[in-house]
């Protein structure tokens, strides 16, 4: 071999060397830094239902992990890890997850403290740690966490008392505290002034307006002023002709009014209370039908972020199905059927609701309520978290 040569290949090795040591290393942890932070929260878990079997960590990407959502860059946003019937404790490489947005590990028996570092999650919209046996404090690393719009810490075991940071997320429409060892004042400020003692309720020794026990060492509520009735300029023995007059026109109007209500409650009254109709969408009727529940078109559309195509559990010839939480934290699959512009297509919505509220098997899905407006038809049934017949037998 000739001195060109083996300086060739001497170059060619030291290359190779060079991506071995460097560039190949960087290469796999920027790829699996996700799949590896995941793999750490897995081998720190429990699962006796093999609900995380495929976690696989020889996959670079873990996109394609069930109970875990990806953006269009790969990057995971979302881990539905609820009612999994998983214990253990909660790994502090879960804040790894830069472009988190939602965090749902409720439902376990999760144990031990709440990592603080999950105040790196800066993109987090819904951290939901509820029905679990978290202890310990409430971390302050969380009022890191601008863009929080639900924090859901109830029934826990966490102590000691709410840290002041959350009040500077300004973003928080839902909190639940309740069900816990907190103990302290509970802050009435920031985004604190929203909330009402229910998210508070079945704690150790919370104090403050909010929850009506005032704290150690703070005066007492101050009553409310008493009502005292604007006083009048007449004379006693004196007639007030501006009293008459407002008298009369407050009793021409309370009739004016109440003739078209007496009308339509008799028109009520007559008309079969079988029938249902549409309304328009910013009604909220309480209609039901048998079990079921009318939804208004508001309350799904918050639900379901507005129907966001990131909450979209399936496709099919009739339409989609949207994944959802209500207001009360219940998770639903809303089924949002095509639009069909057909005479009597209300009451054919009617008929079919009801042929489907009596179809109960054990392997059917029972209807829970519907929506119906004059542009929108909805079906809403109890959201599970195992996924479709299709992604399983895939």
């Amino acid at each position: 071999m000739s001195l060109m040569e083996r300086e060739t290949g001497v170059s060619v090795v030291t290359l190779w060397m060079i991506l071995a040591v460097f560039i190949l290393p960087f290469s796999r942890i920027s790829a699996n830094m996700e799949g590896d932070a995941l793999h750490n929260l897995r081998t720190n878990l429990l699962d006796p239902n093999n609900v995380l079997q495929s976690w696989d960590p020889t996959l670079v990407n873990p996109c394609t992990w069930f109970h875990v959502t990806c953006n269009n860059d790969n990057s995971v946003i979302r881990v539905d890890l609820g009612n999994a019937a998983l214990s253990g404790q909660l790994v502090p490489q879960v804040g790894q997850l830069k472009n988190l947005q939602y965090l749902e590990l409720y439902g376990n028996n999760i144990s031990g403290p709440i990592p603080s570092d999950l105040g790196n999650l800066t993109n987090l919209v819904s951290l939901d740690l509820y029905l679990n046996s978290f202890s310990g404090p409430i971390p302050n690393t969380l009022g890191r966490l601008t863009k929080l719009r639900f924090l859901r810490l109830n029934n826990n075991s966490l102590s000691g008392s709410i840290p002041l940071s959350l009040i500077n997320i300004t973003a928080l429409q839902v909190l639940d505290l309740s069900n816990n060892r907190l103990s302290g004042p509970v802050p009435d400020n920031g985004s604190f002034s929203l909330f009402t003692p229910i998210s508070f309720v079945n704690n150790l020794d919370l104090c403050g307006p909010v929850t009506g026990k005032p704290c150690p060492g703070s005066p007492p509520f101050a009553p409310p002023p008493p009502f005292i009735p604007p006083s009048t300029d007449s004379y006693p023995g004196e007639s007030n002709p501006t009293g008459a007059i407002a008298g009369g026109v407050a009793a021409g109007a309370a009739l004016l009014f109440a003739a078209p209500a007496i009308w339509f409650a008799y028109w009520r009254r007559r008309r079969s209370p079988e029938l249902f109709f549409d309304v328009p969408a910013e009604e909220d009727p309480e209609v039901h039908l048998g079990q079921l529940k009318r939804f208004s078109l508001r309350e799904l559309l918050v639900a379901t972020d507005s129907f966001s195509n990131k909450n979209i559990l399936g496709r099919g010839g009739f339409g989609k199905v949207y994944k959802g939480r209500l207001a009360d934290g219940t998770l639903v699959a809303v089924k949002r059927l095509k639009e069909e512009r057909t005479p009597g297509g209300e009451l054919q919505f009617q008929t079919e609701v009801e042929m489907i509220s009596m179809a109960v098997h054990r392997n059917l899905l029972r209807l829970r309520g519907f929506c119906m407006t004059p542009t929108e038809r909805l079906l809403v049934y109890p959201y599970m978290a195992n996924g479709s017949v299709a992604s399983c037998l895939r």
